[in-house]
């Protein structure tokens, strides 16, 4: 049979068509009208898909750019900060700091979990000036509690900021940036909003800008001082990313269409999307017989599964892409030939999630013959798992946290 590549990995994701259009027509100068206009109304758009009233910025770096220029802007040498870790995603948070000379407490949980919030609340400091977490640790496919923890820091009556990676959090968890007090919100261009890499975004609250007037660690390109003062002339400070800033934009309107209109809307199908397609994977994975990695506080922008015993992960991720073309990934780090992960965040829809599973069903059989297996098993238990789920409400879900009213469990309309 022909083989159509498919990615099922969480970043880069599959690209959206009418971004790669705009991408190839995007022949514009960006010190002129024409792009001012684009920018501006990106940067609104941009507002709405993170849920904030807070000034969104874009730089022109991956994701890891919007991290260090959030501890660079936010902190000086000898700062004390907190970072939440729980794999190699909040590793590079603590490096971050480091390199910036804070001293970095760390609340550290074995891969596959995510740490207590009374574990957060033990390791606070009165003199903590930031902390930095991930909303979803995409290297193990755990998600964290924000809203815990934001509440957890107004209880404490803490000053510090909160910091959120939320790179592949958003357009798969709902949030409430505002209301629950997020600080600083990242995201990035090749996840959720299915366009290529290089393009950065963060929400800045004005309790953040107003902690940039003392901070002193040094800082240049990754300014956001002279980002903001520079987006409300509709521009960048510095060259940007023009094809995909066009790109974004394409994808927000896209995401509006999936919404009659409405990218607040649109941005909630999108996440409720993925979280119908990362249900379906799990309930298929289990009826294949094999087990989650994160069972107890599973993302919804990716899961990640565990080999059978004496099997190297990298089995799936060879026979998927040389028998079907489907692209997964490995482990990362230490990780790797322990866990596979697929992803959800993006263009992925019902046809995508049950195609990879009719695949890994081949796979059960041959080459790996699992005890037992019988085909169309992993298929109808993703099957049940979709005509129990409406795509315009949310379901009730735990992320581990431990509250009796756990953040993950929202109305669709609260966003």
């Amino acid at each position: 049979m022909i083989r159509k590549t498919r990615l099922f990995t969480p970043g880069p994701t599959p690209l959206l068509p009418a971004a790669q259009f705009a991408m190839a027509a995007a022949d514009i100068h960006h010190r002129t009208a024409e792009f001012r206009t684009l920018y501006q109304k990106v940067l609104a758009q941009l507002k709405i898909f993170v849920g904030t009233q807070n000034d969104v910025l874009m730089l022109s770096a991956s994701g890891t750019g919007a991290m260090e220029a959030s501890v660079s802007n936010l902190t000086s040498p000898g700062d004390r900060v907190l970072v939440l870790s729980a794999g190699k995603f909040g590793e590079r948070w603590a490096d971050l700091a480091k390199a910036f000379g804070c001293v970095v407490d760390v609340v550290k949980a074995p891969y596959g979990e995510t740490f207590s919030l009374e574990e957060v609340r033990q390791a606070l400091k009165a003199d903590t000036r930031a902390v930095f977490m991930q909303a979803t640790e995409t290297s193990t496919a755990v998600r964290h509690c924000v809203q815990g923890v934001a509440e957890l820091l107004k209880s404490a009556h803490s000053d510090a900021l909160l910091v959120v990676d939320g790179i592949t959090g958003l357009g798969t968890t709902h949030f409430d940036v505002d209301g629950w007090g997020v600080d600083v919100m990242i995201g990035g261009s090749q996840k959720a909003v299915m366009i290529p890499p290089g393009l950065s975004y963060l929400s800045v609250s004005e309790r953040a800008w107003r902690a940039m007037a003392t901070s002193k660690n040094p800082r240049y390109y990754f300014d956001l001082r002279k980002e903001r003062k520079n987006a409300q002339k509709g521009e960048s400070a510095y060259t940007p990313a023009v094809a995909l800033i066009a790109a974004l934009g394409a994808s927000f309107d896209w995401i509006a269409a999936q919404g009659n209109g409405d990218l607040e809307k649109g941005r909630v199908l999108l996440v409720e999307n993925a979280e119908t397609c990362a249900a379906m994977t799990r309930a298929a994975v289990e009826a294949l017989g094999l087990k989650l990695f994160a069972p107890s506080a599973p993302a919804a922008a990716v899961t990640a599964v565990l080999p059978p015993e004496g099997v190297d992960s990298g089995v799936f991720v060879k026979e998927l892409k040389g028998r079907f073309a489907a692209i997964i990934t490995n482990g990362q780090g230490e990780m790797k030939g322990q866990i596979f992960r697929i992803a959800h965040l993006g263009l992925f829809d019902y046809m995508d999630t049950i195609a990879l599973i009719g695949a890994l069903e081949q796979i059960a059989v041959d080459p790996l013959k699992l005890a037992g297996f019988e085909f169309g098993k992993a298929l109808i238990a993703a099957q049940k798992v979709y005509a129990t789920r409406s795509p315009l409400e949310a379901q009730s879900r735990d992320c581990g946290c431990g509250r009796s009213v756990c953040c993950l469990t929202r109305s669709a309309t609260m966003v």
